[in-house]
């Protein structure tokens, strides 16, 4: 059975699962990328009359999404990460037993 309306109550956002609550969640330059690639997309599956691309785009920018929701300053943080990366700077790493041990697992 489906649950109802009121389980899905609280502090915890709704999934985003619809391509304009996907775009909702996004932050920053991730609305720019999902337009362009979502148009696109669109445009290819109009011509193809296959939705299977545009299904897969969708599952793909709906995880971005969640973690954007899950906790956007994280989410941010990695953003930030991954620029410094991709620009050739050092970005600062602990292993992963340090990190295991600091969350307590």
């Amino acid at each position: 059975m489906m649950p109802g309306a009121a389980a899905f109550a609280g502090d915890q956002p709704l999934p985003a699962t619809t391509p304009r609550d996907i775009r909702a969640a996004l932050i920053g330059e991730e609305i720019g990328d999902f337009d362009r690639e979502y148009r696109q997309t669109m445009a290819e599956a109009a011509d193809t009359l296959d939705l299977s691309s545009v299904l897969a785009m969708l599952r793909r920018w709906q995880r971005v999404a969640w973690s954007t929701q899950d906790d956007r300053n994280a989410h941010q943080h990695m953003l930030a990460s991954a620029a410094q990366l991709n620009a050739g700077h050092p970005v600062t790493t602990e292993p992963w037993r340090e990190t295991k041990a600091r969350l307590g697992l």
